[in-house]
Parts: C-alpha cells; structure tokens; sequence
C-alpha cells in the first residue's frame, strides 16, 4: 500500500490527456475544463514514472487507486458520527474527571473548517481539537468545581477556552 499527496501529478496527466481527440466532429478537450479530481481518475503507471518513482516500484502497484479531498460534511461526519469519533473520545477523557464536555454543532462545523484551511483533512483534525483543549484538560482535575465544558464556535474560531459550567453540589477547593 502506498499513498501520499502526490503533489502536481495532475499537470503530468493533464499534459498527456490535454487536447487530444479520436474520431471526426468532436471536440476537443482542453486542460482546463478537466477538474484536478477528474484528472486524477486517469492516472497511469507511465504518469507515475514520469512524476520521478522508479520502474521497479511503479510496477509493483497492481491496482492504483484516487482519493477526492474530504468537505466540510464529511470531517463533520468524521469528527461526530463513528463509534470512536474524536468528539466521543474527549467526552470519554473528561468523563474521567466526571466533567461533561459538549460540542455545539457550530463548533464541529468551524472544528472542519479549519482542516480544510489548513489542508490537514481528516487527519489534521485530533491536533485541532487538542490545541483548543490543552489548558483545559491539563487544568481540570484541579478545577472540582466544574460540572460541564462547552465547546462552541466562538472559542474554537478565537482558539479561546471553552465555557465552563460550574456546579452548586461538586466539591470546591474551599470546601
């Protein structure tokens, strides 16, 4: 398996697929009504080669395979709907300090829109949420008090702390 960004390999395969017609009264296509996704799809071990991978290893791709970049829906999908979705995972984290955390969907929302931003796609999107968590995690088990964490877009955009809802019955430092 071997994957990666492959960075201008739309334009090797554009030169090759560019402007070229078979047949009588068609038009030809030009390089720039072909979308970089589309292109994509016509990848060819000769395309590979031409891109700089050596012969030996090109030839050992037995099926090649493209990928489109993630939209916002789909990382919000990412970030919410899986069995062990990153928003779950820190809700479990902070159930250990018997905190509830709660993402708004406004938040998810600018949470993937910052990947895009960023160009991180999927991946990018646990080093995100740990930022904006950070403080709050490595301060909570001194904060008795608190009883729920909020995360909204304000502070996901501002890269701010989170609301925290304090508790009237939880234990407090004072107490």
């Amino acid at each position: 398996v071997c994957g990666g960004a492959f960075t201008d390999l739309d334009s090797i395969i554009r030169s090759r697929v560019g402007k070229k017609t078979l047949g009588f009264s068609q038009e030809p296509i030009s390089r720039g009504k072909i979308e970089k996704e589309a292109i994509l799809d016509k990848v060819q071990p000769k395309d590979l080669l031409k891109y700089g991978l050596i012969p030996e290893f090109v030839g050992r791709f037995s099926t090649v395979a493209t990928l489109n970049e993630l939209d916002t829906a789909s990382l919000m999908k990412v970030l919410s709907e899986p069995k062990n979705a990153l928003t779950k995972q820190f809700q479990k984290l902070f159930e250990f300090e018997n905190v509830k955390l709660t993402f708004k969907e406004d938040a998810i929302l600018e949470i993937a829109r910052k990947a895009i931003n960023k160009k991180t796609g999927a991946r990018g999107l646990r080093s995100i949420i740990e930022f904006l968590l950070l403080k709050t995690m490595s301060k909570l088990p001194m904060m008795n008090d608190i009883e729920e964490v909020i995360i909204n877009e304000t502070a996901v955009k501002n890269s701010s702390e989170p609301m925290f809802i304090h508790s009237k019955t939880k234990k407090t430092d004072a107490a």
